[in-house]
């Protein structure tokens, strides 16, 4: 039996493993089998090592990712809509900051004010790098440690952090990998798109490079779940405070542009964190949910986006106006 199911890694390799020229991509079928298997911790350390640098090689096509992302969602723990007409939003961090602050934190939590509710998950381990798991700590928000516990996170604060380990361990596995093989694999694209809400919440998909968003647009679009598509800030998923990202709202397989990225120069730097570590960051947060600080304006933009993608506004120019109104204080003015 186990040549057998060695004979059958061999077919994959062969098929991803010929260069960037001479490889051909698997079929949905294959990769869902395949990705299945690699969750599972049935692939053994050499051909695993095969398997992921192929795909590295070759990039994975839209079908594989639909696959892999198939098999991913088969072994992520499930979550409970909440009840309401609003829509829950989902908030991966997977990167971290070095050089700027990671205000990833700020992000859920102006959405918790609105009453919006809120799963951000993650690592907790920074590997250098300043990590939302970190910056929570500091600002008294600790994660829970399975999804029972973030259910009812959810129904008593309308915010619950849940590290990967506990959504997906599977696929926290294969993140793991990249410390030992000096690379990033597919699970470092899919992590950013795991929506525990059996596809129903809005996820908030962060991508670093243009390839990226194009792949994760097609994947989103094809599967017609409800996202916020945006060039991430350092990886992470709150739009740059410096220069609006394009955000893209999709749904239904449809892709609405809410806000055209900013080119221009900027007229005046934003207030910001004095310093990248989670204390300084944390403090920066506290300061403008008091009002004493403003809010950068492009994450107010992604935030009226978040209130119309949710459902909590009827409409986009509806929520441009609520973010307008509650907020009063908190914004750097203009439009």
């Amino acid at each position: 039996m186990q040549p057998e199911i060695r004979l059958s890694y061999a077919q994959f390799i062969k098929e991803i493993g010929r260069g960037a020229e001479g490889a051909r991509d698997l079929s949905r079928e294959d990769a869902q089998q395949l990705y299945a298997a690699m969750l599972d911790g049935g692939v053994p350390d050499l051909e695993m090592g095969a398997i992921i640098l192929g795909l590295r090689v070759k990039g994975e096509s839209l079908d594989e990712m639909l696959g892999f992302l198939a098999a991913t969602d088969d072994r992520t723990h499930r979550l409970d809509m909440p009840h309401g007409r609003v829509r829950p939003v989902v908030v991966p961090t997977y990167n971290g900051s070095r050089k700027d602050a990671n205000l990833t934190p700020l992000l859920p939590l102006l959405l918790q004010r609105f009453g919006v509710p809120v799963v951000v998950h993650g690592l907790l381990e920074g590997y250098g790098r300043v990590t939302t798991a970190q910056i929570f700590r500091e600002l008294g928000i600790m994660p829970v440690a399975s999804t029972t516990q973030a259910q009812l996170a959810l129904e008593e604060k309308g915010l619950a952090f849940l590290p990967l380990s506990g959504l997906c361990p599977g696929i926290h596995n294969l993140l793991a990998l990249r410390s030992r093989m000096g690379v990033r694999n597919s699970a470092h694209s899919l992590v950013k798109l795991l929506n525990p809400f059996r596809g129903e919440a809005v996820v908030v998909a962060p991508a670093t490079h243009p390839d990226f968003l194009d792949l994760m647009r097609d994947i989103l679009a094809a599967r017609g779940n409800r996202a916020l598509l945006l060039r991430g800030t350092e990886g992470e998923p709150f739009a740059n405070p410096k220069r609006r990202p394009r955000l893209e709202f999709i749904h239904d397989g449809e892709v609405e542009i809410l806000f055209e990225a900013e080119h221009e120069s900027l007229r005046a730097l934003p207030n910001l964190p004095e310093a990248n570590d989670a204390v300084s960051t944390a403090k920066w947060i506290r300061r403008v949910l008091d009002k004493q600080v403003p809010l950068p304006k492009p994450i107010a933009n992604q935030l009226a986006c978040l209130l119309f993608a949710s459902g909590y506004a009827e409409d986009f120019n509806q929520a441009k106006a609520i973010v307008a109104v509650e907020a009063t204080g908190l914004l750097m003015g203009g439009n």
